[in-house]
């Protein structure tokens, strides 16, 4: 079933801004900072567990891992089975226990056993992409960044506010055109919204609250 509706109306910063208020007010936005605090490095390490994982299975993760390790330093001393064993069953569990160890001696031997603040120094961290680096400078150092997954990437390409191929385009077209103060919230709102109701096939577009404003660009099904 495909859902019929009016154009939208144009995108516009302000239109944007109040999208992402609906949205807000819809889902618990703060779950990520509930469960992880604003440790830079429990967030880090949260994100990469994150990584293809539900954040039921993640979560309970990353709470296992930190309740034996907190630093770059004492995670180092476990041993990559240990890891792999309280991170069970996050997706690529294994690789995920060699990737934690090889950032955590990175940091300790080139940024003092400190998580930078620096998004390009995040990058050069084993297993860190953009979408953990943005989100680590804005929620561990609450420096202004853009966070952009594949739930973000594609709802804002089905919103119509940007047609971009890549989430690393979209994150640099969404700088242009969405106001700073949604910059940090927005990867939260649009995960949830994912997750919930803008899934990548056959969306729920009757129950959307924002489906008056959705360009719906690319939905050829829908329920």
């Amino acid at each position: 079933m495909t859902a019929k509706l009016a154009a939208p109306t144009r995108v516009t910063p302000r239109r944007m801004g109040s999208v992402l208020q609906r949205l807000a007010r819809c889902y618990d936005v703060e779950q990520f900072i509930k469960a992880h605090g604003r440790d830079p490095f429990r967030i880090l390490v949260g994100c990469i567990l994150s990584l293809r994982t539900k954040d039921e299975v993640s979560f309970p993760a990353t709470e296992r891992l930190f309740a034996r390790a907190k630093t770059p330093g004492t995670m180092l001393k476990l041993r990559a089975p240990t890891i792999a064993k309280l991170i069970y069953p996050v997706g690529f569990y294994r690789r995920k226990a060699d990737q934690i160890r090889a950032l955590s001696r990175q940091l300790i031997e080139t940024f003092e056993a400190r998580v930078p603040s620096d998004l390009d120094a995040l990058l050069t961290l084993p297993g860190v992409g953009r979408k953990t680096a943005n989100l680590v400078v804005t929620l561990g150092f609450g420096k202004q960044g853009i966070c952009v997954d594949t739930h973000v990437h594609r709802i804002c390409n089905r919103l119509g506010w940007v047609r971009t191929r890549h989430p690393d385009e979209t994150e640099l077209a969404l700088r242009r055109i969405l106001p700073a103060k949604h910059w940090i919230s927005i990867n939260e709102i649009l995960v949830r919204h994912g997750q919930n109701t803008c899934k990548p096939l056959s969306p729920l577009c009757s129950a959307c609250v924002i489906l008056h404003a959705c360009a719906r660009r690319g939905v050829t099904r829908s329920r």
